[in-house]
This record gives structure tokens, sequence and C-alpha cells, in this order.
């Protein structure tokens, strides 16, 4: 198994990239899965190696420890007894720095694990920083890490700009395929004023490798992303939570358990087999969530099994699931009302779709093949924008 190096592991080792940064005050966003290969965490080792130069700490969505479930559950500031920095929630009164927060440090250090899907709120994090980093003249550093659902394959329509929103600011397609830090040269593009930011690559790492083929140790990021495997099946199944169909919360294999008790299988596996959906397969179960959507109830569904990752296509899977369950196995079937994510208007669907059209002609039976031809082209055009800001090889 190939062995590679993050950014914190190429910081915390190379001395002359250390020494771009003493003396210089330094914050650091990250939470609990950001650590290095014997399982400390980020704060801690780059305390041991900056001692008083790291001022400040800041925290994304679901808190430090990503103790916070679901969305809009706020975290406070607080003090990390470890180091005892003070930690500023970008998830709490405010998602983006203030000028309090930034006129403390010269250069912001971002080391977090994101999983490859446009609606996972860290990148947006990271962008906001980028907006208040050129606002307060402070520089952005970005410790890269792998993408763990590799960085070839790219899957999805492209979010149109009326369904912007905190899980989707830019028009990316659902997986984009891109390291944390190749997104933040993406989005400082996108910005209008932008930052002086830098990337630490990562060594050893390339755009073919899922995260078990690194070498790296998994920490969750947030709470129901328990696994790389969860990670696999989210570009897809992240669309249940804008419906009244469980993603799997509450039990201990979220985004992998789908389903509801009214959900007819036998009917909704009649439509899915219209469908060309390779490298998975589909088990039906019964489970109970004990909490979140149905909680304490017997839900019937399916725990969709990855059999072959370079022929799976989470995106594609899940919207014939959910096209089939709507439309022919559930009469009880909603959507989720607002507020999601700090939108109070739109529908929760339509800012995860990234497009109210698409899921519109999902409610009028357009098959899933023929909506991938009406996107085929804008994908590809997202892919000749993409290029100009990989920095790794396949």
């Amino acid at each position: 198994m190939m062995k590679v190096k993050t950014g914190l592991d190429r910081l915390l080792q190379e001395s002359d990239l250390q020494q771009q940064y003493r003396g210089r005050r330094l914050g650091l966003l990250s939470n609990q899965a950001s650590t290095d290969q014997q399982y400390h965490y980020a704060k801690d080792r780059l305390k041991e190696c900056f001692g008083d130069d790291l001022k400040l700490l800041f925290s994304p969505q679901h808190g430090f420890f990503a103790e916070k479930q679901d969305n809009m559950i706020e975290s406070d500031h607080s003090l990390d007894s470890a180091t005892s920095l003070p930690v500023y929630s970008l998830y709490g009164q405010t998602r983006k720095p203030t000028k309090e927060m930034f006129e403390q440090i010269d250069v912001l250090l971002i080391d977090l694990v994101d999983v490859g899907t446009r609606v996972y709120t860290f990148m947006y994090t990271v962008a906001y920083c980028l907006e208040a980093a050129a606002l307060f003249d402070v520089e952005v550093v970005i410790l890269d890490r792998p993408n763990p659902i590799g960085g070839i394959e790219i899957e999805g329509n492209i979010l149109r700009k009326d369904y912007t929103s905190f899980v989707g600011l830019f028009p990316l397609p659902m997986r984009h395929g891109m390291t944390l830090g190749e997104l933040g040269l993406y989005m400082n593009d996108q910005l209008g004023n932008k930052a002086d930011l830098k990337i630490i690559e990562m060594s050893g790492w390339n755009r073919s490798m899922y995260y078990e083929e690194t070498g790296l140790v998994w920490a969750h990021p947030s709470p129901n992303m328990p696994c790389a495997d969860t990670a696999v099946v989210y570009p897809g199944q992240v669309l249940w939570e804008g419906t009244n169909v469980s993603e799997g919360r509450g039990t201990t294999r979220p985004f992998e358990l789908v389903g509801a008790p009214a959900w007819e299988l036998e009917s909704i596996t009649a439509h899915l087999a219209k469908t060309s959906l390779p490298g998975c397969y589909f088990r039906p179960i019964i489970f109970e969530p004990t909490s979140g959507k149905w909680a304490g109830k017997s839900c019937k569904g399916y725990f969709l099994h990855v059999t072959d990752r370079k022929l799976f296509k989470p995106y594609r899977t899940s919207l014939a699931l959910y096209q089939a369950a709507m439309l022919y196995g559930d009469e009880n079937f909603a959507y989720k009302q607002p507020p999601y994510e700090y939108e109070f208007e739109k529908l929760p669907m339509d800012l995860i779709l990234g497009d109210r059209m698409l899921r519109k002609k999902i409610e009028n039976g357009v098959s899933i093949a023929e909506l991938e031809q009406q996107w085929h082209d804008e994908l590809n055009g997202f892919e000749e924008i993409r290029r100009k800001f990989l920095l790794y090889s396949a």
C-alpha cells in the first residue's frame, strides 16, 4: 500500500516549510478528523511545532469534535483545553470570519477532511475564509488531503446560480473530483477579490486512489461520515436529506441504509431494473433508526452495497432510487420543507440538486439516462475548467 503524506505531515516534517511561517501569527481551521499518522490532532502538533505563534483555532459545521448532528445545529465559541487557545465557531453566530477574528492573525492554516461532494459544507467555510482573507489581508495556506473517493470521476448536473446556498456556492457538479487544495484554487479564482492562497501539496497521492489506498488513518469528519465507504455513496445518498425518507441517520451505517415505513420494495426494485446501475447491489432490508427521521419505526428499504467502485455511479444510482420511490414505491413520500442550511424559502431538495427544473423532470418521469445526456455538455465544460486547478497526476 502506498503511503501518502498529507500537507500537515509535510509541514510538520520539513523545516524549510516551517521556516516560512515562524514568527508570524497563525490561525488554524480544522476539526478532530485532522490528524497526523499517529492520530494526534493537527492543532496539538502545530502548537508543538510553532508554539506561541499559533494564536487561535476555527471549527466548521458540527463543532470541533463533530459532535453536533444534522444541519443548522450551531456550535458556540469555546476554549480548547489542550492548547488554551480560543476556538471560533464558523457554524454558529456567524459562518464568515469577522474582522475581529482575522485581525489576530497573519496566516490562516486550513486542514480539513473533505469528502468529494458539492453539498459538503466544509468547502464553503473555506470559501468564506478566502473572502475574509482577501478583505482583511490574511494569507491562507491549505494543508492538502486526499479526495477520499478519488480525483478522476466527475458526475452530475452543474449547480444553477438561482440555487446557490451553503450547500452549493459555485457551479460545480455533485461529484467534483478535486482535493480541498484544488477546490481552494478554483473557488479563489471564482471570487472577485482573490486571497493570497498557497497550497502545501501532498506527496505520494495520485488521482486514481480511493482512501483505503493511501495508507492514511480515517477519522470521521462529520458525525454521519463514519467510514470511507460512506463517502463513496454520499454524492447520491445525500439527496434523501431533502425528503421524509430516512438516509440512515440514527443507524450505524448512515447513507448506506435508506428507506421508509411505507416503501413498496417490489415496485421500487422493478423500476430500478430499467436503469443501468453498475457496480452496486441493493439488498432489501428492514432497519429501525434510533434518532432522526422515523426514529423507533421499522423502515423498509435497502442497504446499498458498492461492489465495484470504478464502475459505480453514486449520483445516477440515487437519482434512480429517488425517482422509483417517489413515483412507484411510497404513497407517503414528501419533501422536507425549509429551512435548510440557512435557506428559508427554497425547497431543500432544489438546493441539494442545485436545480429546480431537474426535480420537476424527475417527478415527470424523465429517465435518468436522458437527464445525464442533457447535462453531458456542461459537465464536459466543467472538466475543461477544472483542469487549470489540478495539482496531481493520474
